[in-house]
């Protein structure tokens, strides 16, 4: 079992459970003074600090609450998930107006959904493209230095050395070099031709060379290309250090896949300024309403991409029949909430839709680059 992913799943549930409201089980009704705050109670709450009046303290109580934690949202789950789906206009639309004992946050189950879904990933079968990291060449070229120094050493010691041992030394400090060479010529061929025998064309990890690629350009210095625009590798800034990491893009592919799920966060404030853009016209909106608007769709987004993965994964002509249908589904889930949460018409909607799906774009773009800039190290 992986226990990185069920530590991520479990801490999930937890961060959650903690957003939402506390609703412990309260048993009889109690009265007296509240255990926390010590106001006056009467019933099965404080009507001052909400806390129980009745608290549990039992080791069985204590695993319910760890299981309520990671899996268990009470009832309000199954009346958010049904409209997250169905009508996501209406649920976005009644949690800003305040009606919201009845569902879930927008911040819980997107947390919640966010670490179940890499938990879940974490399990599917994949394809492992080989990974030559460039520490690893590094350290075999320092190996063959040492080699070749100790063969010198021992070559200038035969001119002294009357029993002709030196000789031995020689023959062994030859082979260990030659290993040591042809030890480095197979990891830069495997780092120069791990892209093309792992990667799929087509596939999003290939796709990083389309983000940003670098090329040698006439004088000799490696060029950048970000959104059409050239950056000098030796130079400084954003885009010289994407290029530095692109070096090897093995090692950005697989360090791209172990740190998305940590700052897949940087999605929320990415898309909030694209779609204030499409109601800056508009009063009444604020950015609180956006930022539940893209919290709940890109809630439903993880949601729709776990079902294409694990029908895939049972059944690879399942799988394309989902994914199909997930990808139409993707647009008309936008257009059915914006016109339902903004309270637009049908024309009004199918533009912002279209202008907004095209900002996705961008908003991808701006992720994928933010976490090669601040996921990948040195």
């Amino acid at each position: 079992m992986d226990i990185e992913g069920a530590g991520g799943a479990i801490t999930g549930g937890l961060i959650a459970g903690a957003i939402e409201k506390p609703t412990g089980h309260a048993g009889e009704a109690g009265h007296g003074l509240c255990s926390d705050c010590g106001a006056p109670t009467s019933g099965n709450f404080c009507s001052n600090c909400g806390q129980p009046t009745h608290v549990h303290r039992t080791l069985l109580h204590l695993g319910e609450e760890l299981l309520h934690g990671v899996m268990h949202f009470d009832a309000r789950v199954w009346r958010t998930l049904p409209l997250l789906a169905f009508n996501p206009g209406r649920l976005t639309r009644e949690w800003v107006e305040g009606k919201r004992t009845r569902y879930v946050s927008p911040l819980a189950i997107f947390l919640f959904t966010l670490f179940v879904m890499f938990f879940a990933l974490s399990f599917m079968p994949q394809h492992e493209a080989p990974v030559v990291l460039a520490q690893d060449i590094q350290e075999q070229r320092q190996e063959l230095v040492e080699a070749e120094k100790a063969l010198a050493e021992v070559r200038a010691d035969a001119a002294t050395d009357p029993s002709g041992m030196a000789r031995v030394g020689i023959e062994g400090g030859q082979a260990l070099v030659v290993q040591k060479r042809a030890e480095l010529a197979r990891l830069e061929t495997e780092q120069r031709e791990g892209r093309a025998d792992g990667l799929k064309p087509g596939s999003w990890q290939a796709s990083i060379k389309d983000i940003a690629s670098g090329e040698k350009s006439s004088g000799g210095s490696t060029k950048l290309t970000i959104m059409g625009k050239e950056a000098d590798k030796e130079g400084h800034g954003f885009g010289a250090t994407v290029l530095k990491k692109l070096q090897n893009p093995d090692l950005a592919v697989y360090k791209l896949q172990q740190t998305m799920y940590k700052f897949a966060f940087l999605l929320v404030p990415f898309s909030i300024p694209f779609l204030a853009l499409l109601f800056l016209w508009r009063r009444g909106f604020t950015l609180y309403d956006h930022g539940v608007f893209v919290l709940y769709s890109l809630t439903f987004m993880a949601l729709l991409l776990m079902a294409m993965v694990l029908a895939g994964t049972i059944n690879s002509a399942l799988g394309g029949w989902v994914s199909g249908l997930g990808l139409l589904a993707m647009p008309v889930h936008v257009f059915a909430q914006l016109k339902g949460a903004y309270s637009l018409s049908i024309f009004s909607a199918l533009w912002r839709t279209i202008l907004l799906l095209f900002f996705c774009n961008i908003v991808v773009v701006l992720f994928v680059m933010s976490i090669l800039y601040l996921g990948l190290g040195h």
